[in-house]
């Protein structure tokens, strides 16, 4: 690089490293570590991963329990998590300046996950989020520069970029199907005209899950007698069918009632019946004799035969559960901060993050379906491979999560909202750059 770009590329990441770092440093200061509803399970199960696992029920995957028994207190995890959204920050520079070969688009990428309350908060709060995304975005900077130059695709990136996704599946099960499509997406490749396989590819990415994954998933089914990633199967498919669960046939009928007590309940307190199934859990049991797992696989049983006797009921809240994702959720506790000021200043700026957060959403899902029908536009944009990955791994994410469970169904769009940001971010960039460039030659022409 010339001895002027260099110092531009230097400026930007000095910029976005200090703007990293500083606004972690004063949020870690100021603001205390925030748990949730399901901290505490999380917790326990980092118990569990002391002493051997002896003690591990199964109810959690354990990337996160183990990252929390790795560092011991809230705080600790508070602190690593920090730490991890100033590698994510750098990781999307990275991509940003490489893919467009201008520091400022890395800088703005950077800074567009940095500055992003919903990223940010979230790294104070215990839970899964994080950790998924630093795993899923040291993936998708390893398929960044498989897809970018043939040269690096050797074995052993190929085995990164597995172990990557497998780590993000175990810290977050949504991210299941992140190997497979990782590993399909790199195994073919278009390369003069023809699509071409390459089995390294697929045996490199895909072998780690199989170890991972697969093996954790052993572990659970000769544990409790239950072929997935946790044994909260039938819990979270309740999420589903519990609208309709005076469907349930009388055979079950002591499950069915004490369900339909704790529904009706939290409709006249809350207004939904979302997450009822965790309150009704010690009442299903004790009605049924069922001990936890048992339930969790009858209501598993009972869910899929709902499911598919009422798939008109379930399709309708798939779609309210997709629509739902792209809602850009900022979870933090307002009433962690002392200062009633500093709290107003704070819920402004949120309330403008989301605002801007949800337009992007919906910019995303505009240029994306564009694209697909415009080849004009898929040329403008400048697709690329990468691009498609990024854009594909969202899609499958929306709608995975809204098929497997319907209640905090926001949420999980949390690891991926950087993505979505990113592709918005390019969409402008090359609209930008190819309306520049326009106007030149234009005024060129005028002027000759």
């Amino acid at each position: 690089m010339s001895e002027v770009k260099t110092r531009n590329l230097n400026i930007w990441l000095v910029v976005v490293l200090c703007v990293a770092v500083i606004l972690r440093l004063g949020l870690f200061l100021a603001y205390p570590p925030v748990s949730y509803n399901d901290t505490a399970s999380y917790r326990r199960s980092a118990q569990a991963v002391l002493g051997g696992f002896e003690a591990y029920d199964g109810t959690r995957t354990p990337g996160y329990p183990v990252w929390m028994a790795l560092f011991g207190t809230d705080r600790a995890v508070y602190a690593s998590q920090l730490a991890l959204g100033v590698g994510i920050t750098l990781a999307w520079f990275v991509i940003g300046w490489k893919s467009s070969g201008r520091p400022v688009v890395g800088g703005l990428a950077a800074l567009a996950h940095t500055l992003n309350p919903g990223q940010l908060f979230f790294e104070a709060n215990l839970l899964t989020e994080t950790l998924s995304a630093f795993w899923l975005v040291l993936a998708f900077l390893g398929a960044f520069y498989w897809l970018n130059d043939p040269k690096n695709r050797s074995l052993w990136l190929g085995a990164g970029i597995g172990l990557a996704s497998a780590l993000a599946a175990l810290t977050r099960p949504l991210f299941i199907f992140m190997p497979v499509w990782l590993a399909l997406f790199l195994a073919f490749s278009a390369e003069d005209k023809r699509l071409r396989f390459n089995w390294r590819a697929l045996a490199a990415v895909i072998l780690p899950s199989i170890l991972l994954v697969g093996g954790w998933m052993r572990w659970v089914r000769v544990n409790y007698n239950i072929f997935a990633l946790t044994t909260m199967t039938g819990y979270h498919l309740v999420q589903h069918t519990g609208y309709y669960f005076e469907a349930v046939p009388d055979e079950h009928a002591a499950l069915r009632d004490v369900y339909l007590e704790y529904r009706d309940a939290r409709l006249a307190e809350r207004g939904t019946q979302g997450n009822t199934i965790w309150d009704a859990i010690p009442a299903m049991q004790a009605a049924s004799g069922l001990n936890f797992y048992q339930l969790s696989r009858t209501l598993q049983s009972i869910s899929l035969d709902l499911i598919l006797t009422h798939p008109g009921k379930y399709l309708a809240r798939v779609l309210q559960g997709w629509w739902m994702f792209w809602r850009a959720p900022v979870y933090w506790d307002a009433g962690a901060i002392s200062s009633p000021g500093v709290t107003s200043v704070l819920k402004a700026i949120i309330l403008g993050a989301r605002g801007l957060l949800i337009g992007a959403n919906l910019v995303f899902i505009a240029t994306n379906l564009a694209a697909l029908i415009s080849r004009r536009l898929w040329a403008l944009w400048s697709i690329k491979p990468f691009h498609v990955l990024l854009a594909g791994s969202v899609w499958a994410a929306s709608v995975m999560s809204s098929l497997i469970d319907h209640g905090d169904n926001p949420r999980f769009l949390v690891p991926l909202q950087t993505v979505v940001v990113y592709l918005v971010l390019w969409v402008a960039y090359r609209s930008w750059t190819v309306w520049v460039n326009t106007r030149q030659s234009r005024e060129a022409v005028n002027h000759v």
